[in-house]
This record gives structure tokens, C-alpha cells and sequence, in this order.
């Protein structure tokens, strides 16, 4: 039996890393050794465990992640890395290559979209033997870096998400699903249906909207994180 990929979680928050560190043991194949706090945490935990992935988010406390990934390359740690972030900088993605970081993944994000990096990690890596031509190597590397997007549910289009999505990021003081409606050009409940899964897949979160007759309405805000 393989033994399992052993994922060093490095968060600073404790909520964000106890779902981080559930989302890893639920992916078979994978464990979660440990939980780091910091970058200095994170460091002892390497030099005494056996790491082969780190889940890095890379705004810590005490150092930048790229900054820790240089430092453990420079010091003889090769454990890949899975960086976690909400910053979109490009310029940092290519960084990152250089340093040992195999994928990104942004916040906030779903098991599903965790587990297909994991998957596609462990599939990376289980590579073996050589290569006969350009298209192995070729098929190899895209595993790792051409995820499949993620499937919506039933009734939803990837086109009219990204329309709502622009148009809740937009809006500093949430929409209902009336406004959402209105602004993108669908109905009602349809424009609810889209700012539901942007609630499941924890992009958005709602809230009653006091101050009117009857049922209070549900005015829905676009989750933004610093770090």
C-alpha cells in the first residue's frame, strides 16, 4: 500500500486551518501531519516531521509565504507547495514557480476545488519512469497546471456567473436578488439561484434586510478576505 501524502497546513487563522486541515484528511491518499501558525512554527514542525506538501497561505504573521518558500529551498527542504491566497497578483504567481509552488489556490475556495488540486498533485507526482516523447512530458505537466473548471450546478451558466459575480464585487452595500436581477438582465429567482451558490461556495454571504413590511428581504454581500 503507497503511503500517504503527508500536508503540513500553514494558517494563521485558526477557523480557516481547522477546515483546511479536514479538507486534506477527506482527500484519500492525503493526511495532515500538522497545523503551523506562523512561518517560525511552520519551520519546526519541518525540521522534526516528514513533509511531503505544504499547504502555505502566504500573508503569515512573521514572514511572507514566497519569502518561507525561499528559505526552506535554501536550507535543503524540498516539500512542494499548494500556496493559499486572495491576492491575484500575477507577477507573485511566477515567483512562486521558481520556488517549489505547484498551484494556487485562491480564497475563499470549496473542498471540490481543494481536492481536484489534490488529486491532480497526487497524480503529478506519482509520475514514474521516462518520458517517450514531447506529448508524455507535455501530458504530465498539464495534469498539474490545466484544472477542469468547476461544474455548476443544473441551470447555471459559467457566462451569467461571472455577470452576477462582477456585479455583487461591485456593489459596496450588497444587491438583493431583485437588484442582482435588474443589474445583469434575468429574473428574480433566477438571480437568487446564482447568489445561493455564490453562498454554498463561500463567495458571498447573506443577511436579512430589516426596516420593511413583512418578510424581511435577503441582501447578499460579496465575501472579500485581507489575507
Amino acid at each position: 500500500m503507497t503511503d500517504p501524502i503527508r500536508v503540513l497546513v500553514v494558517e494563521d487563522d485558526p477557523v480557516a486551518a481547522d477546515a483546511h486541515e479536514l479538507y486534506v484528511g477527506r482527500v484519500p491518499g492525503f493526511t495532515a501531519v500538522a497545523k503551523a501558525r506562523t512561518g517560525a512554527e511552520a519551520r519546526r514542525v519541518l525540521d522534526r516531521t516528514q513533509v511531503d506538501l505544504l499547504l502555505l497561505d502566504l500573508h503569515l504573521p512573521d514572514v511572507h509565504g514566497l519569502q518561507f518558500a525561499r528559505t526552506l529551498r535554501a536550507s535543503g527542504h524540498h516539500a512542494d507547495v499548494i500556496a493559499v491566497t486572495s491576492a491575484r497578483d500575477l507577477a507573485m504567481v511566477r515567483e512562486g514557480v521558481s520556488l517549489g509552488v505547484v498551484q494556487y489556490v485562491l480564497k475563499p475556495f470549496t473542498f471540490a476545488t481543494l481536492r481536484d488540486r489534490l488529486v491532480r498533485y497526487a497524480e503529478f507526482r506519482g509520475a514514474a519512469g521516462e518520458a517517450s516523447g514531447q506529448d508524455e512530458v507535455d501530458r504530465a505537466l498539464a495534469v498539474l497546471r490545466a484544472p477542469a473548471p468547476a461544474s455548476l450546478p443544473k441551470g447555471l451558466s459559467g457566462p451569467t456567473l461571472q455577470r452576477v459575480t462582477g456585479a455583487l464585487r461591485g456593489a459596496a452595500d450588497g444587491l438583493t436578488a431583485a437588484g442582482v436581477a435588474e443589474a445583469v438582465g434575468i429574473s428574480r429567482i433566477t438571480g437568487r439561484r446564482y447568489l445561493e451558490h455564490l453562498v454554498d461556495t463561500g463567495r458571498a454571504a447573506r443577511s436579512p434586510l430589516y426596516g420593511q413590511v413583512g418578510r424581511p428581504e435577503l441582501v447578499y454581500r460579496w465575501v472579500s478576505r485581507t489575507h
